[in-house]
């Protein structure tokens, strides 16, 4: 799971736990989780190991390719080839089209889709070869619609979009499953300082963690291929 250090990521990885717990012994998931900032993902970790599963932890920030290759290679190490992969990681900067700087543009555009693509490359390879596997993408609605004040964002969520449709149509020749999950507005810390009216309208990591797990456990059989989910109200 990458991203697992707060949001979106760190609930997939609470309601994983959640549901081994729930099994009785039947499901004994081993986590690995990803994020850039170490006390993150020490606190997420301990949430997991309170639930009985153990989770092991690795920094990395995957705008750089070779911290991409490092974190799939310890991975394979550590636990061997990846049976689900969460690909959760994104950052995003906010404003008027016509201020964005090439600062921000580098700064979203490497983790949304450098990193994005080259992680999903050699995760994929892997699940090709072995004819196995789950692919979550969360993306956002904004790889399906405008927002005025996220042109850097959207473009790399439509671009996003874009790679998750070519790896579909090659998973589907090999038996691996591919779910992009577009949230909308969810209670995160990318939102920044929000009003306690608007808080009251988004959703919680939760919502979006519960329905990528019951993706997750659907018959093989089947693939939940695309996953809106939004705020009763609509978007903000």
């Amino acid at each position: 799971i990458t991203g697992a250090g707060k949001g979106i990521g760190r609930a997939i990885a609470r309601e994983f736990c959640a549901r081994a717990q729930a099994s009785g012994g039947k499901f004994q998931p081993k986590l690995y989780l990803v994020s850039r900032t170490l006390s993150d993902l020490e606190m997420a970790a301990e949430e997991c190991k309170a639930l009985g599963v153990e989770a092991r932890i690795q920094v990395a920030e995957l705008s750089r390719v070779s911290e991409v290759a490092r974190v799939h290679e310890t991975c394979l190490k550590k636990l061997g080839p990846v049976d689900c992969f969460i690909n959760n990681a994104g950052v995003g900067r906010f404003g008027d089209f016509l201020e964005m700087t090439e600062e921000d543009f580098d700064h979203t555009v490497g983790t949304n889709l450098k990193g994005f693509f080259f992680l999903t490359q050699k995760i994929f390879s892997t699940m090709q070869a072995r004819k196995s596997g789950h692919l979550f993408f969360i993306t956002s609605v904004a790889a399906i619609r405008p927002f005025d004040h996220s042109s850097i964002y959207c473009l790399s969520k439509f671009g996003q979009k874009g790679l998750i449709e070519v790896v579909r149509s090659l998973a589907r020749r090999c038996n691996v499953r591919v779910t992009q999950v577009l949230p909308g507005a969810v209670l995160t810390p990318m939102w920044g300082d929000t009003t306690p009216e608007m808080r009251k309208l988004m959703m919680q990591p939760e919502d979006i963690a519960q329905g990528v797990v019951d993706a997750y456990f659907l018959p093989e059989r089947t693939c939940l291929e695309d996953l809106v989910i939004r705020p009763i109200a609509g978007d903000i």
